[in-house]
């Protein structure tokens, strides 16, 4: 017969991982850019232990959203209402594309699919509810969409389907602009005191400057996909400025987090964690797709600093599921009890 300790783990572990917030979907975002990163630089085996690490989170939050899809709808329909939500979007996208980089493309395939029938769904759900004043993860709605042109992009270029490109070309669009509309109402007083997720207004220029460096790529004169080569010039400029404005946008951050440092956990770092990472990987992007050789050099340096943030927020998630499991108490010798 198990002790009473081992009877009560799994349920400890199952009522914690029931109650994380869907802006845990961030970690899965910040783990996957990295390894694709990783990827870009060469270092293949550290690539792969991240992405291992991404799959597993995001296995694990699709079975959280899943059963409560199925058993909590009360509860699933609060939690498609909050811009977090659109996390789910967002870490399908680039987990998609790091998989299809590794060839995985009809996974890739699928996991596209799935964004994009979400992207209405929780598109509708959170604008709905959006308030006057928005705060940081309200760019996720432009992050959601770019994620969609990154992966259709990167499917595209892999399987030659250049039919492909033109649905992305529309969604990098209307990416752009979700980034206007969110930034006109957007409360800048989030930029000090902010708890990670301010730094999505980078993180989303970012990876519009990565979907945009997709889309320079597609359309060379005398590429392999002969896609919109008389647009080429045009696309080069909106992505070159994008990734401008990411590092203004970084830099600007950094300057605040110095200024008002906020040293706790909180599970909206990881959204600080993907700007970080997503600008080095869109600065590398670009750096290929734009001919700069300079963006390279920058990509390299930057991803250093994000990996190292990555380890020190991965650290305090560990322990706060410790303190979160460790609060967990569920009665002995009873079946498993909700929290709630």
């Amino acid at each position: 017969m198990p002790s009473d300790a081992a009877s009560s783990r799994g349920p400890r572990w199952a009522d914690w991982l029931d109650d994380l917030p869907p802006a845990a979907g961030a970690a899965v975002m910040a783990t996957a850019v990295l390894s694709v990163g990783l990827h870009l630089l060469g270092f293949e085996w550290a690539s792969r232990v991240l992405l291992f690490v991404a799959v597993v989170v995001w296995l694990v939050l699709a079975s959280v959203f899943g059963r409560h899809l199925l058993t909590e709808r009360d509860r699933w329909r609060h939690e498609i209402d909050t811009s977090p939500a659109l996390t789910a979007i967002a870490a399908t996208g680039v987990l998609g594309t790091r998989l299809s980089l590794l060839g995985r493309q009809p996974v890739s395939v699928a996991l596209l699919c799935v964004c994009v029938l979400l992207w209405p769904l929780l598109m509708s759900h959170v604008i709905r509810h959006w308030q006057s004043r928005l705060p940081g993860a309200a760019y996720l709605v432009c992050v959601a969409t770019q994620s969609i042109v990154v992966l259709a992009a990167t499917v595209a270029t892999a399987d030659r389907q250049a039919w492909l490109m033109w649905p992305a070309l529309a969604f990098f669009v209307v990416g752009l602009c979700l980034y206007v509309v969110v930034l006109w109402r957007f409360d800048f007083r989030q930029l000090a005191t902010g708890r990670g997720d301010h730094w999505i207004i980078a993180g989303a220029m970012a990876i519009s400057a990565l979907a945009g460096s997709k889309l320079v790529a597609a359309s060379v004169p005398h590429g392999p996909l002969h896609w919109a080569t008389p647009a080429h010039n045009v696309l080069r400029t909106v992505t070159l400025v994008t990734l401008g404005l990411a590092l203004v946008w970084y830099a600007v951050l950094v300057d605040c987090e110095l200024l008002r440092p906020r040293l706790h956990y909180d599970v909206r770092r990881w959204a600080t964690v993907f700007p970080l990472g997503m600008t080095a990987v869109a600065s590398l992007s670009v750096s290929t797709a734009a001919g700069i050789s300079a963006l390279w050099t920058c990509g390299k340096v930057l991803l250093w600093p994000a990996l190292a943030v990555w380890a020190v927020v991965a650290t305090g998630a560990v322990r706060a599921a410790r303190r979160g499991i460790e609060a967990v108490r569920v009665p002995s010798g009873s079946p498993h009890v909700s929290r709630r």
